[in-house]
C-alpha cells in the first residue's frame, strides 16, 4: 500500500510502520487516522507479517493532533476533514445523539484497531509522544523509548480530556495514581520517568532504538507460531476486564484443545525433541480456531 502520512516496509516477516510527516512532527490528522487503520487491516490479512514495529520519522514520534485548524481543532462539527462530515449527530429538536457515529473520537478508532490486531505490536518511540502520540501507544504490546523521547498526556492543558480509549488503557498499564497524575497535570515528562512508571519497558540510546525493536520483533517472528501469538495477544488483553479466573480457564481450555490438534503443535514438539528450529505452517488468515473471536461483537454505543 502507498500512503501519504505513513511509510510501510516489510522485511524478515516484520512490518515497520513509520509515521511520516517529519516537518509537522508527525502530528495526527484524519488522513493519518484512516491510513493507520488501513495499515493494520493490511497487516492482519498478510501472513508474511508476523510482528509490527511502529515508529516516527525525524525528531518526533507524534507530537499530538495537528493544530493547523486552530480553535476548531477539537470541534468536530466545524472540522472539514472528518471522515463522517456529511453526517450530523443533531436530532430534529437540536439535541445531540451521543451514540451517533460522527461523535466518535478519531484517536479511539485507531486505538481500537490496534487493540484488535492479530499481530503483536512494538512501539519504537524516537522522540516526542504527546497527546494522541502518547495515547496511541497504549494498545501496543511493548513500548521501547529512545532516551531523548518525551511524553505528555496534555489534554487538560488544551481544555479537553484524554481520548483514544486511554481512560481504559492507561490505569491498567501504569496504575490509577500515576495515570491521574500524568493526565491531570498534563505535564511533559522524560523517558526515564516513563520507564519508572512502567509506560515503557526499556530506554535505549537513539541509534539503538530501531535495532532493539526489530530484534524483539524478529524474536517473535522467527520462533513463535503466528496463530498462537494472535490468540495469546487477545487472551491477555481481553482477560484484563474479566471478573473471575474462570473466564481465563474457559478460553485457555478452548485454545489448548483447538491448537493441540493442529499441525503447529506437532511441529513445535517435534522441533524441540529434534533440536531444530520449528517451521510453523498454520496461518492467521485461515487457521484461527472456530471459537475466535470468542467475545461478542458490540456496536459502538
Amino acid at each position: 500500500m502507498t500512503f501519504e502520512t505513513l511509510t510501510c516496509t516489510i522485511a524478515d516477516h516484520v512490518l515497520t510502520i513509520t509515521l511520516s510527516r517529519p516537518e509537522q512532527l508527525n502530528t495526527f490528522t484524519a488522513a493519518m487516522m484512516n491510513e493507520l487503520i488501513a495499515a493494520f487491516d493490511g497487516a492482519d490479512a498478510d501472513d508474511d507479517v508476523r510482528a509490527i514495529v511502529v515508529t516516527g520519522s525525524g525528531r518526533a514520534f507524534c507530537a499530538g493532533a495537528d493544530l493547523s485548524q486552530g480553535g476548531q481543532t477539537f470541534d468536530y462539527a466545524q472540522r472539514s476533514d472528518r471522515p463522517d462530515k456529511a453526517a450530523s449527530p443533531r436530532r430534529d429538536d437540536g439535541s445531540i445523539d451521543w451514540s451517533h457515529e460522527s461523535v466518535r473520537d478519531g484517536g479511539g478508532r485507531v486505538a481500537l484497531r490496534i487493540f484488535e490486531s492479530k499481530k503483536p505490536v512494538i512501539a519504537a518511540i524516537n522522540g516526542a509522544a504527546v497527546g494522541i502520540g502518547a495515547t496511541m501507544l497504549l494498545p501496543m504490546d511493548v513500548r521501547i523509548a529512545s532516551d531523548n523521547a518525551r511524553f505528555g498526556f496534555v489534554f487538560a492543558r488544551r481544555g479537553i480530556t484524554p481520548e483514544a480509549c486511554s481512560s481504559w488503557f492507561l490505569p491498567r498499564i501504569v496504575g490509577i495514581s500515576r495515570a491521574l497524575e500524568w493526565t491531570c497535570t498534563g505535564r511533559i515528562f522524560p523517558a526515564r520517568e516513563a520507564l519508572a512508571g512502567n509506560l515503557v519497558s526499556n530506554v535505549v540510546a537513539p541509534d539503538a532504538l530501531l535495532p532493539a525493536a526489530h530484534a524483539l520483533a524478529r524474536e517473535i517472528a522467527d520462533n513463535a507460531a503466528p496463530v498462537s501469538v494472535a490468540l495469546t495477544r487477545q487472551m491477555m488483553w481481553r482477560m484484563l476486564g474479566a471478573d473471575h479466573p474462570m473466564e481465563a480457564h474457559k478460553i485457555d481450555s478452548r485454545s489448548i484443545y483447538a491448537r493441540g490438534a493442529m499441525a503447529d503443535a506437532k511441529e513445535g514438539v517435534g522441533a524441540f525433541l529434534e533440536k531444530r528450529p520449528a517451521q510453523f505452517t498454520d496461518k492467521v488468515s485461515t487457521d484461527m480456531p472456530a471459537f475466535y473471536p470468542w467475545w461478542r461483537e458490540r456496536p459502538y454505543v
